[in-house]
């Protein structure tokens, strides 16, 4: 049987003492340079305007109110659906879309040039951010833009959720027969009058509303837009919706009232309803 030179077998105990020296120097590295959770990162684009900020500094800064928060995407996007405290700067809608001269000068009318401020947009292919910011630094002279790059869409896909007013509603109320509208009321006030094919969810109900039909479990992909009279808790119902993996969902800014005296749709109106797997049942026939 073949055996360990003499020579050889004198550098093992070395060998594993080097090894052991190696991880006791590396721990506290790592200790000291924890790798990041994706709440903690972001793209890391070098030469770029603007600082970027993480998911978790834009949820402290949303916390504190400050810095503003500007979403520079156009009204209607906004309307559908935005970062809950975020500002919209719209661009001009008769302007090239690329020329950010309207966005950055209204900026610059409203807010200082060494005031911190963050730009977002539609997520991290969204040049629309970077260039207002190089507008604001060379037309401008601001000295502190960051940026949350990961927008809107990145948001969503880590559980947070958002907001939709009224236009946005109407918006998708019209024209997406596959969304879904929860009313977060009571149930008692949902049975009285509620939103055309809208479904009763109350708070800490996502999970079973999750497999019992009133959202769509194989449909994640599906708006799902909750309102209530209470703001709170509809944004409370959202929230706990988005964690069940609907990056798609959102809340109301409004209340049920707004819905049913809004000039832009017939809330009672026949509508497609959106109806789940969960739901579905085959039709029944007569033996014969």
């Amino acid at each position: 049987m073949n055996s360990i030179p003499k020579q050889s077998a004198r550098y093992v105990p070395i060998f594993a003492a080097v090894l052991a020296i190696f991880f006791i120097v590396l721990s506290p590295v790592q200790a000291q340079c924890p790798i990041p959770d994706i709440a903690h990162t972001s793209l890391l684009e070098a030469n770029q305007p603007g600082m970027e900020i993480t998911t978790a500094q834009l949820v402290d800064f949303l916390a504190q109110r400050t810095p503003p928060v500007l979403d520079v995407r156009f009204p209607q996007e906004y309307a559908i659906s935005h970062i809950p405290g975020a500002i919209n700067i719209p661009p001009d809608s008769t302007a090239d879309p690329n020329n950010v001269q309207h966005e950055s000068g209204e900026i610059a009318a409203r807010y200082p040039a060494d005031a911190p401020l963050v730009l977002t947009c539609n997520g991290p292919s969204c040049g629309k951010s970077k260039r207002v910011a190089k507008a604001l630094h060379d037309n401008y002279g601001f000295t502190n833009v960051l940026r949350y790059q990961l927008g809107l869409p990145v948001w969503r896909a880590l559980g947070n959720t958002v907001q939709t007013d009224l236009d946005g509603f109407a918006y998708i109320f019209n024209r997406d027969f596959t969304a879904v509208f929860v009313d977060a009321r009571a149930p008692e006030a949902f049975r009285a009058d509620t939103v055309a094919c809208a479904v009763n969810v109350q708070k800490d109900e996502a999970d079973a509303a999750n497999t019992d039909g009133r959202l769509p479990l194989l449909d994640k992909g599906a708006r799902v837009v909750v309102f209530a009279d209470n703001l709170q808790m509809a944004k409370t119902v959202a929230a706990q919706i988005a964690k069940k993996a609907y990056w798609s969902s959102s809340y109301f800014s409004g209340n049920f009232e707004d819905l049913e005296n809004s000039r832009e749709m017939r809330i009672h109106s026949e509508r497609r309803c959106h109806v789940s797997e969960a739901q579905h049942t085959e039709p029944e026939h007569d033996d014969d």
